[in-house]
């Protein structure tokens, strides 16, 4: 009896979905906030978009849940696609009267030096989005260049 042929093909990468995510890059000086979950790599402030909110909305969203961080003027930079992930990169100078606070989901937030991020223990995308956004963004508005 002759049997059914079997289908040997893989599912296409298009079938993989890609989430999409507000990320943030908060400064000041040559310092950089990154948060961190408990027993996890630091990251950037951010989060997954809900369906039928703007990544504006997600951004400054994301930033008070995780930092406590509201009422900043977020610049949107551009977008970062990941393997799995499409961030939606913002970033703000954030003056000293703003302290950062841990909330219930974030164990830590910290100041680190731009210089020495390559040294933590963070993901590629949280390294490469700091590179890309200090070079094309934060040295450009800085009044010293």
């Amino acid at each position: 009896m002759p049997q059914a042929p079997v289908s040997t093909n893989a599912p296409e990468a298009s079938a993989v979905p890609v989430k999409e995510r507000a990320t943030v890059v908060c400064y000041r000086e040559q310092q950089v906030l990154l948060v961190a979950r408990v027993s996890s790599r630091w990251a950037l402030p951010g989060g997954t978009i809900k369906r039928g909110e703007a990544p504006l909305e997600a951004a400054h969203r994301e930033l008070l849940e995780e930092t406590g961080i509201t009422g900043q003027a977020l610049v949107y930079s551009m977008q970062f696609t990941g393997l799995a992930k499409v961030h939606h990169v913002f970033f703000a100078e954030v003056g000293p009267e703003h302290t950062a606070q841990a909330s219930n989901e974030i164990e830590k937030c910290k100041w680190f030096r731009i210089d020495g991020i390559d040294e933590l223990r963070a993901s590629i995308p949280t390294k490469r989005i700091v590179e890309l956004v200090y070079e094309h963004e934060i040295l450009k508005s800085s009044p010293s260049k």
